[in-house]
């Protein structure tokens, strides 16, 4: 199905505005990909994309295609996989390991969703914020942020342009106001995650092409576990320095706001980890391809 190929191809890169990135998660060359853009573009005899040697911009064509051609895109993903259970149902035990805050708050209705799909498929899943060894220990498959220091294993890129975000509540806001820049969280109580004894309070921020500012916050509340930190926020205890995919429905739903605009946090790219390319069965595979369309959802829904 070249064609749905081509379309994903088109969306995946207009949320990312990085052609670069959307072959890497689909396993293809950069080539390819903007092959498949320019077929695209052929076929439909208009412009989708303004073209730099440094990114890519949707034209006003391109975006009311876009927005006509993403649901249609999802259905016609669904029904394949829907008739792929019908014809050649995937199924076994899946053992999977993610952080506990992605895990509780947003893995959880996905793997139910996959589940749905492929009825005939068992979790075992692991929730922890402590990276769990995949040699030694019970799991097929780990979710993590950043790229393994390890290069014998195998990190398929999830959502490879996501970021952090600062955070608090509008109840925090209204009470304490609003940092303008990075540099004034030193007048705020800020949110940490530990792992060990190692706490989290340097915080990274750029604005534009300027250097990278490291802020050391001052932390009032610590936690070993990102979903504490995130129940704090939430409860307007302080500021938060979380991952994007764990509070993206926060933010979309105003129960979290994001603040500093024009600063941008450090990346924290989410990488599916295999122990080896033997262990990308056909399962595993169709794992990543569903986490990966319900990540750039879910962050589409989210501008920082």
């Amino acid at each position: 199905m070249k064609a749905l190929q081509d379309l994903d191809i088109f969306i995946r890169t207009a949320e990312s505005h990085n052609l670069s990135a959307t072959a890497r998660a689909l396993d293809l060359t950069p080539a390819a990909a903007s092959a498949a853009l320019k077929r695209l573009e052929q076929e439909l005899g208009s412009q989708l994309f303004v073209r730099s040697t440094r990114s890519l911009r949707l034209t006003p064509q391109g975006e009311q295609f876009l927005e006509q051609c993403r649901p249609a895109v999802q259905a016609l993903q669904q029904a394949r996989q829907q008739l792929a259970v019908g014809e050649q149902a995937l199924q076994g035990v899946l053992k999977l390991s993610a952080p506990s805050d992605l895990g509780r708050n947003v893995l959880l209705p996905w793997l139910d969703a996959f589940q749905q799909l492929h009825p005939r498929v068992e979790i075992r899943l692991q929730l922890s914020d402590r990276v769990a060894n995949i040699y030694s220990e019970p799991v097929d498959v780990a979710l993590r942020y950043g790229k393994p220091p390890d290069s014998n294993l195998v990190a398929l890129p999830l959502a490879p342009l996501h970021r952090r975000v600062l955070c608090a509540s509008p109840a925090y806001v209204a009470q304490h106001g609003a940092p303008a820049t990075p540099h004034a969280l030193a007048d705020h109580a800020c949110l940490c995650f530990m792992l060990g004894e190692d706490v989290h309070d340097r915080w990274t921020f750029a604005l534009g092409n300027a250097p990278e500012v490291s802020v050391r916050v001052k932390a009032t509340n610590v936690a070993n576990d990102g979903d504490a930190v995130r129940r704090w926020a939430l409860l307007g205890r302080g500021i938060a320095y979380k991952a994007q995919l764990d509070v993206a429905d926060d933010l979309a739903h105003g129960r979290l706001i994001a603040l500093c605009p024009g600063w941008t946090c450090e990346p924290t790219p989410l990488f599916m980890v295999v122990p080896s390319r033997r262990q990308l069965t056909p399962l595993v595979r169709s794992l990543r391809d569903f986490l990966a369309q319900r990540t750039a959802e879910l962050l589409a829904r989210f501008s920082p």
